[in-house]
């Protein structure tokens, strides 16, 4: 009997190390925050020095404000999740290849951009397009012309899609997913995702992209989709944003919502039906790392 429950212990302590506590994770979520706080005031002094004969809310309410805000907290994302985690090993974030192919990839993107469309619309249709700071967002952004747009299309769209995925999808649902149940872990970061945002409606839409982009991060194993989705939808919409104004009109908001909401659904049917039961060895984004890598050795 006392072997019996000397192997019971050893196996209950063996699976509470391999399980790591939640407290960590969420004081992580704490130490992001202060981080991006201290961060946006070095980088609002810095933006203020440079534009002097602007007024404060000139400065950052517009382009510069908000490039230099988006590179301080995607700098602090960065830093909190390479440092919790413990090592700067991209497996150590789900930085690795995981089970997509370029068709499910594909799919993913298709699925993030149509529910991004069904969103906006809704919030149209809702009346409250013109509420938020989603508003001030794309007063910014249009202001965005020749090289100004290239350099918001790098810092608005690939550094901060980039590292919001990082720090939640990489660093904090992949603690979660080993404590709780996936469905937990998954809604609890997006909750959080949605909260960093600072702003009730901007953090709604962001909690509903986070469900999507935690759901596509447990079926393939990986946060690198979810990467790509979240880099391809900010640079896309920085870009319709500079581009274009926004989409007004009762009706045309109906349709894109309605269409939106059926490739949506189209989506994630299809990527549940081609869910693979094990990971692909040599997926999709793997071959192509292994083929870039292949030619710089040349």
């Amino acid at each position: 009997m006392a072997r019996r429950g000397s192997a019971t212990l050893t196996d209950a302590g063996r699976e509470s190390t391999d399980r790591p506590r939640l407290w960590p994770v969420f004081l992580s979520c704490l130490a992001a925050f202060v981080t991006i706080v201290a961060f946006s005031l070095l980088a609002a002094a810095i933006v203020r020095s440079l534009y002097p004969d602007l007024s404060e809310r000139a400065v950052f309410e517009g382009l510069p404000g908000l490039l230099a805000l988006t590179i301080a907290s995607s700098t602090a994302f960065i830093l909190t999740a390479l440092i919790a985690s413990g090592s700067a090993t991209p497996a150590s974030l789900r930085l690795m290849p995981g089970s997509e192919t370029g068709r499910t990839l594909l799919l993913m993107v298709l699925g993030t951009l149509a529910l991004g469309q069904t969103l906006d619309s809704l919030t149209a249709l809702a009346g409250l397009a013109q509420h938020g700071n989603m508003v001030m967002i794309r007063q910014a952004l249009a202001q965005a012309v020749g090289p100004d747009l290239f350099l918001a299309v790098i810092i608005v769209g690939v550094v901060a899609g980039t590292a919001e995925e990082m720090f939640f999808r990489g660093y904090m649902q992949t603690r979660l997913v080993q404590r709780l149940p996936r469905a937990a872990a998954v809604s609890i970061t997006a909750f959080c995702f949605g909260v960093f945002h600072l702003d009730w409606l901007h953090g709604l839409l962001a909690l509903a992209l986070g469900l999507y982009l935690g759901w596509i991060t447990e079926l393939t194993g990986s946060a690198l989709p979810a990467v790509v989705c979240h880099v391809i939808n900010n640079a896309l919409f920085t870009i319709l944003t500079a581009s274009w104004s926004a989409v007004g009109g009762v009706g045309i908001n109906i349709a894109l919502a309605a269409a939106g909401a059926l490739v949506f659904a189209g989506c994630v049917i299809w990527l549940c039906l081609a869910r693979p039961t094990v990971p692909v060895e040599g997926a999709w984004l793997s071959a192509m790392a292994l083929r870039v890598w292949r030619r710089l050795r040349r």
